[in-house]
């Protein structure tokens, strides 16, 4: 091994025994299973711009509330059953009907996700040490979810649509690269771990992945997101085919290439505090 290289032997007894990852764009479409009947479909998801977490599935009711947005949190989100397309939802029909009204048109305020995390009784996000407040990951316990913490510093979300950041063109430290065309969501947690970048534009025929902790900045102004890695290193990394998600090989080969420590070496000890 050379010198600064990142040494991942003594580390993998600590990494989860799979990872669930899925992608975005092969999400939409699933069906929504509520605790009394079906819910609708998935439209697109709703993500901040500091931990590149998803933050609501936003629903396609159909004929069923037409004229408002129905948002749906992680904390409400059972597992992805990728063999029968859908997505069990710890809500019923009447609780999402009764619940703060967002019409279609309008933006996600912090004043609206203020009442509606109320109204459902979910933890807030946007205060505490962890991606998901006092927790790295959702709390579907109902439980644990009352219990009260007090005197963190809150910060201001901002909220994302991956429909709308899918196009953004990807910029290494020395020119761009491509843009975005999908994400790849850790449907445990729900933070989004990849960008799925198509290089067409300047290496046809290759997909890369780059993940949000490589991210200098966005210029949402522009649609451009600027990557700490040069073009010829992206250029060599793994590349990515869309036949199926990243296995933890992968991940560890993709990693390694880029001499940086896996999102998964600390997870399970944060866990322990979920």
């Amino acid at each position: 091994m050379k010198k600064g290289e990142l040494n991942y032997e003594d580390k993998t007894s600590n990494e989860r025994t799979a990872t669930m990852l899925s992608i975005a764009k092969t999400l939409k479409g699933y069906t929504l299973h509520g605790l009394d009947g079906e819910i609708g479909k998935v439209k697109e998801f709703y993500f901040d711009d500091r931990h590149w977490t998803v933050r609501y599935l936003v629903a396609d009711t159909g004929r069923w509330l037409t004229d408002r947005q129905v948002l749906i949190s992680p904390h409400a989100l059972g597992a992805v059953n990728k063999e029968e397309r859908y997505i069990a939802v710890d809500l019923t029909k009447e609780q999402i009907e009764n619940s703060p009204p967002l019409n279609s048109d309008m933006p996600v305020s912090r004043q609206f996700e203020e009442g509606y995390v109320e109204y459902f009784g979910w933890p807030v996000y946007w205060s505490g040490p962890y991606a998901w407040g006092h927790s790295p990951y959702p709390v579907r316990d109902r439980e644990k979810r009352r219990e009260s913490r007090q005197g963190e510093k809150a910060w201001d979300p901002h909220l994302r649509s991956t429909h709308d950041v899918s196009g953004y063109h990807i910029h290494a430290t020395d020119g761009e690269i491509g843009h975005v065309e999908d994400f790849i969501i850790d449907d445990e947690t729900w933070a989004i771990r990849y960008l799925i970048v198509d290089t067409r534009n300047w290496w046809p025929g290759k997909k890369v992945l780059v993940a949000p902790q490589w991210i200098e900045r966005v210029s949402w102004s522009e649609s451009k997101v600027y990557v700490t890695l040069p073009r010829e290193t992206i250029k060599h990394s793994p590349e990515y085919t869309e036949e199926s998600t990243p296995t933890r090989d992968y991940e560890t080969g993709l990693y390694l290439h880029y001499n940086r420590l896996g999102y998964w070496i600390d997870e399970p000890a944060a866990k322990e505090h979920s």
